[in-house]
């Protein structure tokens, strides 16, 4: 929380500067909220810098966007590749509802509502949701729901500092190259009989 609230005191002047570029670029909110599955299965408000067009998950592919989606504004493009959009959640890590390294919280419908879910699969959920995870390191967005779930799950299994702090730099690393940011296939896939 400490880490949260001081990054937000020294990215003040970027996010000033973001929330003043979006509403220059296009109408609508800077701040766009949308419900997420964060500890034991719980929704919650999810906040991000608005990167697409006002109302845009009514229309199109909805809330996912490939690469080209004309519903990402020139701003948008941006701060999507640089993860500036990403920011505001240091607001829900500040009020409790998020945690700086954790699984990605999921939407609320997508990949499936939380009673749809596994005994197994909802292990995940036993840690608050983070900015950046151990999926987001091995893929992030090319990543499958089910293999994204096992590697939520792993996680959990095997948390630590130490882990937490190696996942930190490597999403650095990730956010640097601008690895793995765009949605190239299905986000869920018919399960594998094992």
């Amino acid at each position: 929380m400490a880490i949260s609230a001081g990054s937000l005191v020294v990215l003040s002047p970027v996010m000033a500067a973001t929330a003043a570029a979006i509403k220059l670029d296009s109408k609508g909110p800077v701040i766009f909220k949308q419900r997420r599955l964060g500890l034991h299965g719980r929704e919650f408000d999810m906040y991000k810098f608005r990167s697409m067009v006002q109302n845009a998950e009514h229309t199109g592919s909805g809330v996912y966007s490939g690469k080209g989606d004309a519903r990402v504004t020139r701003v948008g493009r941006f701060i999507r590749a640089t993860s500036i959009d990403e920011l505001p959640q240091l607001v829900n890590i500040l009020n409790g509802t998020m945690s700086l390294i954790g699984p990605r919280p999921p939407l609320t419908y997508h990949p499936w509502p939380i009673e749809d879910y596994t005994p197994e699969q909802r292990h995940m959920f036993d840690v608050r949701p983070g900015l950046t995870g151990w999926a987001q390191i091995h893929g992030r967005k090319g990543v499958e729901w089910h293999e994204r779930i096992r590697l939520n799950n792993w996680y959990v299994d095997h948390l630590s500092f130490g882990l937490d702090l190696k996942i930190f730099f490597l999403t650095i690393l990730k956010v640097l190259r601008n690895d793995d940011n765009e949605n190239v296939g299905a986000t869920v896939a018919a399960e594998k009989s094992s």
